[in-house]
């Protein structure tokens, strides 16, 4: 130690210690609900529709605004806020899934409709690629807990049925396609609520049945 005297007294200062800087993302709300939630409400009304609850015509162009700016926007924003949190896997799913929303959101208004009879060929190859990704990601997932797991065990589910319904015009399986959606929605509901209450509450109400064992 260094004791350095001044006309006010002694002062002491360490000789070759590192300063100690806080965390940099510890005053950084956890963005994983708002994701989840974006996520779970976009999904669950385009679910009514490919479960048959809702038949209307012209209906389904509710969902539209939800994926531009709440499942797609929301999520993206959420995702960005993973990157300075550093959680990798949160970045690339919020990111990825918002982006999703967003192009299909391009998608439904712009594009499928100029495909006629091959729409259905073409909305099948776009679902496909998102069930591949989500399907690896369940990798992931599997050291997050057991509540995210299951949102993306089921989101797999879904695109795999929505893809073979959609690309072989079969009404039944696009409806199981949709009941999986529900099911995706209200896990992914469950995983964002059971984040907001806990952490507002400073304490477990709502497990999230981890998987991983706690980190040093």
């Amino acid at each position: 130690m260094v004791h350095i005297e001044s006309g006010t007294g002694t002062s002491t200062a360490a000789v070759g210690t590192q300063p100690q800087v806080a965390d940099p993302t510890g005053y950084i709300a956890d963005p994983a609900p708002l994701g989840l939630a974006g996520f779970a409400m976009t999904t669950f009304v385009l679910s009514v529709f490919n479960a048959g609850f809702v038949t209307t015509s012209g209906l389904v162009a509710v969902v539209l605004p939800l994926a531009l700016f709440y499942g797609g926007l929301a999520q993206f924003v959420a995702g960005l806020w993973e990157f300075r949190k550093g959680n990798t896997f949160g970045a690339l799913a919020f990111c990825s899934f918002g982006a999703f929303w967003l192009s299909f959101a391009a998608y439904a208004k712009y594009v499928e409709p100029g495909l006629g009879g091959n729409a259905h060929i073409a909305t099948g190859i776009y679902l496909l690629g998102w069930a591949i990704f989500t399907g690896y990601m369940c990798i992931a997932a599997a050291r997050v807990n057991g509540a995210v797991l299951g949102v993306f065990v089921f989101l797999t589910l879904t695109f795999v049925a929505l893809t073979i319904g959609i690309w072989s015009q079969t009404s039944a399986i696009t409806k199981l396609g949709g009941w999986l959606g529900l099911i995706t929605a209200a896990l992914a509901w469950y995983a964002s609520c059971a984040g907001v209450a806990n952490s507002t509450w400073k304490r477990t109400l709502l497990p999230v049945f981890p998987l991983a064992p706690a980190q040093r």
